[in-house]
C-alpha cells in the first residue's frame, strides 16, 4: 500500500459504518481505549443484562440502516455484506444465551476488565488520573457481569466447572493486595497526593475481584456445568463467530485429521535434517542442548525478539511487501503478569501507540529457545499480523474506520498470520532446519487443535481411540502432539474447553487463506503476482473470511 494512494469519497454506507464506530466507543470505552479514540477512558462497559440490551438494540438499529442502503462501488458492497453478518451473528449468539455464560480462561471479561490497563496511556499526570478514576469503577464493571451471569444461573445456562475454578485463580492473583493492581500504580511517576489516590483505588479494585472470587466460589461453582462440550447448534454459532465463514465442520474434522498426519511426516522428515535418523522427539532433545540456541532471562528474549522484527521488518518492505512509514514501528514487549499467552495488541488509529508484540512468560520461566520462537515473531509481526492489521489500521484513503479498527475476525488474522509463516518459509527465511522444525511444532499444535476442539465439542469419534471424545482424551492428544511443559498444556486444553471454535479458527483460516491464493493465481496465469495479491487482500482491512472468498473471487 503506497503513502500517495488516491482518497476515496466517503459513501452514505461510509456515513452509517462510522456511526456504528462512535456508538461502540460509547457503549464501550475500553474500545476506545484499544483503538486510540476519544471516549470516555476513565470508564468501563455495562456488562449487566440491560448494558447488553442496550448494545443489542443499538445493534438491530444499525442493521436496518444496512439493510436500507445502496452500495455506490465494491467497497461499499464489502462493508454492508461484513457488517451485517458479523451484527447478525452477534444478536443469534445473544439469542442463545451466549453471554450469560460467557466464562473462560483466556478472553472473557474476567480477563478484559484487567487487561485494559496494559493499553492506557501512562505518561502524564492526566493520563494516572485517568487511571485513578477507571480503577474506582472495576467494582461496577465486575457486579455487572457477575448480575449477566446470574441471569444465566437463573435460567440453567452456565459455563463449565472446569472454567469458573481455573477464573478463579486468575481473580484471586488480581484480588491480593501486593498484586497487578498495586505493582501498576507503585510504579506511577506523579504527585504525591495522585500517588497516594493511586493506591487507594487500587486497593479497591484489588477488593472488587476479591468479591467477584468469591461469587465465583460460593455461587457459580455450585451450579456450573459438569461437562464441557457445548453441542453441534452453538459450536457451529461460535464457529462462524471466529471464521466469517460458515464450514461443513465433520469435513472439516476428516480435514484436521489427515492435516496433522501431513504436519508429523513434515516434521519427521525435518528432524532427520537435523539429526540423521532421528526422530522427531529426539531432534528436539538435541536442539534443547544446544546453548547457541537459546536465550536467559526476559530482557534477552525481549532484545532478540526486538531484533530479530526490526531485521524482517525493513528486509521485508525492500522486496517483498510495500509497508508505510507507520506501520515499521513494531514493539516487542514482555506482559506485565503471567500466563503463558503470546499476542497482539494493533496501534491506535494514530499509530501514537504503536503495534504490540506481548510475551506473556508464566512464572518459573526463564529460558528461551530461539528455534522455537521464530516463526512466533513472523506470526505475530511482520508479515503476519502486525502487517495485516497495522496497514488496514493505515489505510484511511481507501476505508472507514470500521474497516480499518474493528471489521475481522479470528479466522481471518490468525489464519493470515499461519499463511505468513509458511510464506516465510517459501521467502526462504526458515531455510534453518531447527527454524523449519520450530514453525512446523507450531503448525502441527494448530491441526491438532482442529481435530480436538471440533472433536470433544461436537462428540466425535476419536481417530485413535474409536471412541467418543472427552475432556481426558484432550490432554492426552495434545501432549502427544506439543513439544511444552504440562502447565502449558493444561492452559491451552482449558481454553479450548472453554473458547469453543477460536482454536481452529488459526488452521481453517490458513486453509481458506491458501485456497483463495491458489484459486486466484490459477486465474491470474503468469500475470500473478503474490505482492500485488497480498496488497490487494490486505487493502481489504479485516474482514469475514466468506467476505473475503467474494471480494477477491468473486
Amino acid at each position: 500500500m503506497s503513502d500517495t494512494a488516491a482518497s476515496r469519497t466517503p459513501t452514505a454506507v461510509d456515513a452509517i459504518a462510522e456511526e456504528w464506530v462512535s456508538t461502540l466507543v460509547a457503549l464501550s470505552p475500553e474500545l476506545a481505549t484499544y483503538i486510540g479514540a476519544d471516549g470516555k477512558l476513565d470508564e468501563y462497559q455495562d456488562y449487566s443484562p440491560m448494558g447488553r440490551e442496550r448494545m443489542h438494540a443499538a445493534g438491530r438499529e444499525v442493521l436496518a440502516k444496512l439493510e436500507a442502503s445502496t452500495p455506490v462501488d465494491d467497497t461499499d458492497r464489502v462493508t454492508i455484506a461484513d457488517m451485517s453478518a458479523e451484527i447478525r451473528l452477534e444478536l443469534e449468539l445473544a439469542e442463545a444465551g451466549w453471554e450469560a455464560r460467557d466464562l473462560n480462561v483466556l478472553a472473557s471479561p474476567a480477563q478484559g476488565i484487567r487487561e485494559i490497563y496494559d493499553l492506557m496511556p501512562t505518561a502524564s499526570e492526566e493520563d494516572w488520573e485517568t487511571i485513578a478514576r477507571k480503577l474506582t469503577r472495576v467494582a461496577g464493571a465486575l457486579e455487572g457481569y457477575a448480575e449477566t451471569l446470574r441471569e444465566g444461573i437463573a435460567k440453567g445456562n452456565t459455563p463449565a466447572v472446569r472454567q469458573v475454578r481455573e477464573v478463579l485463580t486468575q481473580v484471586r492473583t488480581n484480588a491480593a493486595r501486593d498484586g497487578f493492581f498495586a505493582e501498576f500504580t507503585g510504579g506511577a511517576e506523579v504527585s504525591e497526593s495522585l500517588r497516594n489516590e493511586l493506591a487507594a483505588a487500587a486497593e479497591q479494585a484489588a477488593d472488587a475481584y476479591g468479591r467477584f472470587g468469591d461469587f465465583l466460589e460460593n455461587e457459580l461453582a455450585a451450579v456450573a456445568r459438569t461437562e464441557d462440550p457445548v453441542g453441534r447448534e452453538l459450536y457451529s454459532l461460535l464457529s462462524r463467530r471466529f471464521l466469517g465463514a460458515t464450514i461443513d465442520l465433520d469435513e472439516t474434522y476428516e480435514w484436521g485429521v489427515e492435516e496433522l498426519a501431513r504436519m508429523v511426516e513434515e516434521q519427521t522428515r525435518v528432524a532427520n535434517e537435523i539429526l540423521p535418523g532421528a526422530s522427531v522427539e529426539e531432534a528436539i532433545a538435541h536442539l534443547e542442548k544446544d546453548e547457541s540456541r537459546k536465550l536467559h532471562g526476559r530482557e534477552a528474549l525481549q532484545r532478540w525478539m526486538q531484533q530479530l522484527s526490526d531485521a524482517a521488518v525493513e528486509e521485508l518492505s525492500r522486496t517483498h511487501f510495500d509497508i508505510p512509514d507507520p506501520v515499521r514501528a513494531l514493539e516487542c514487549m514482555i506482559a506485565p503478569t503471567p500466563g503463558g499467552a503470546i499476542y497482539y495488541t494493533g496501534p491506535t488509529d494514530d499509530f501514537s501507540r504503536p503495534g504490540r508484540m506481548w510475551w506473556s512468560i508464566p512464572e518459573g520461566v526463564d529460558s528461551f529457545d530461539t528455534w522455537r520462537e521464530t516463526t512466533t515473531v513472523y506470526h505475530e509481526g511482520v508479515p503476519g499480523h502486525h502487517l495485516q492489521i497495522g496497514q488496514a489500521v493505515y489505510n484511511r484513503a481507501q476505508l472507514n474506520s470500521w474497516r480499518r479498527l474493528l471489521a475481522g475476525t479470528s479466522g481471518h488474522a490468525e489464519g493470515w498470520a499461519l499463511y505468513a509463516e509458511r510464506l516465510m518459509q517459501e521467502l526462504g527465511y526458515l531455510d534453518d532446519p531447527a527454524d523449519r522444525l520450530g514453525m512446523l511444532d507450531g503448525q502441527r499444535m494448530r491441526a491438532a487443535r482442529v481435530v480436538l476442539d471440533i472433536g470433544v465439542h461436537l462428540g466425535k469419534t476419536h481417530p485413535e481411540t474409536g471412541e467418543v471424545w472427552t475432556s481426558e482424551d484432550a490432554y492426552r492428544f495434545m501432549r502427544k502432539n506439543v513439544n511444552m511443559n504440562d502447565g502449558f498444556v493444561r492452559f491451552e486444553v482449558n481454553r479450548y474447553l472453554g473458547w469453543p471454535g477460536q482454536a481452529p479458527s488459526y488452521k481453517v483460516g490458513q486453509r481458506i487463506w491458501e485456497r483463495i491464493r491458489d484459486e486466484y493465481k490459477a486465474r491470474e496465469g503468469a500475470a500473478f503476482s503474490n505482492k500485488a495479491f497480498h496488497k490487494k487482500a490486505l487493502d481489504l482491512g479485516g474482514v469475514g473470511l466468506d467476505t473475503l472468498t467474494s471480494a477477491l473471487l468473486g
